[in-house]
């Protein structure tokens, strides 16, 4: 979205959805809503509109009736019939004029999406902050806790996001695993990680290595080890598959080294991977910034 203010305002920490309209022909607009949400209820896309929440680029509410014009960019609300509350709490542990850094707990999206929406850590903050403007500058996945970073504003955002794409920020992980013999740490792992046939998995392949981690031990335990992981590359899922392609899956993964059934909404099995801390060097005060998790494993 442009940096121009949308229409409809942000409601209980949900900024609203926007969809152009595309290439076709529809009667009217309630013909091409229902074609393109069909798990929305007809009847939702009625009451919405009801209650002047569907409105044009200029915030004109829309009817069911009204034209279906190509290039029409229309606002909504996302919402969700029922949501499962997430039963840990985020801890903001750092703000100032330009970030808001924060401690989040398994479990938890970053962002609204699929069956998430205000059991996310965006819109839990939006929430808690009153800042439509919040935009997370990097992500972790829903399953890892720990630190990471929002920005609070569009004319400083692009300055600290250019840190993590010129891999100017260093990152630390915590995992649990078993114990990798026959190696002496610190031990470097690198590989070529690609797609997997899922979706949502990654998967490793020949070829010239495009990721990189470097594994140390911090103490050994009575079952397991604790690492200590830094990813000098940031792609999707990089730790944890990396550890499971070293015959040492992270405790609790569902994902690796084998996609098991989802497990929905239970939340007894948190996956034993932390992102401890953030260091980073300000590229607006050029001072030295390092921010570190208060959760442990």
């Amino acid at each position: 979205m442009s940096s121009a203010r949308p229409p409809l305002p942000m409601r209980d920490g949900v900024a609203p959805s926007y969809l152009w309209l595309p290439e076709g022909r529809w009667p009217d607009l309630i013909t091409f809503l229902i074609e393109r949400f069909p798990d929305v209820e007809v009847s939702t896309w009625y009451d919405r509109m009801a209650r002047n929440e569907v409105v044009d680029g200029d915030g004109k509410p829309l009817s069911p009736g009204s034209a279906f014009k190509r290039g029409m960019r229309i606002f909504y609300y996302r919402e969700l019939e029922a949501e499962t509350p997430i039963p840990f709490a985020e801890e903001i542990l750092h703000m100032d004029e330009h970030l808001v850094v924060v401690d989040k707990p398994h479990f938890l999206p970053m962002t609204p999406g699929g069956r998430f929406l205000h059991e996310t850590l965006l819109v839990r903050l939006k929430k808690t902050l009153g800042e439509p403007a919040l935009t997370p500058i990097h992500r972790l996945d829903r399953e890892t806790a720990g630190v990471v970073i929002f920005s609070r504003k569009e004319s400083s955002r692009g300055a600290y996001q250019s840190l993590f794409q010129k891999r100017l920020i260093e990152k630390e992980y915590e995992a649990l695993a078993p114990t990798l013999k026959g190696v002496e740490f610190p031990f470097t792992y690198r590989s070529r990680m690609v797609d997997g046939d899922k979706f949502f998995i990654m998967k490793e392949e020949p070829g010239e290595p495009n990721s990189e981690t470097i594994i140390e031990v911090i103490e050994q335990r009575a079952d397991c080890t604790l690492y200590r992981l830094f990813p000098h590359t940031g792609r999707k899922h990089q730790l944890r598959l990396h550890l499971a392609s070293l015959g040492i899956p992270i405790i609790n993964d569902a994902f690796y080294p084998v996609a098991l059934p989802c497990k929905e909404d239970d939340v007894s099995q948190p996956l034993k991977l932390l992102a401890r801390r953030i260091c980073f060097l300000d590229p607006l005060t050029n001072d030295w910034r390092e921010f570190s998790s208060r959760r442990s494993l």
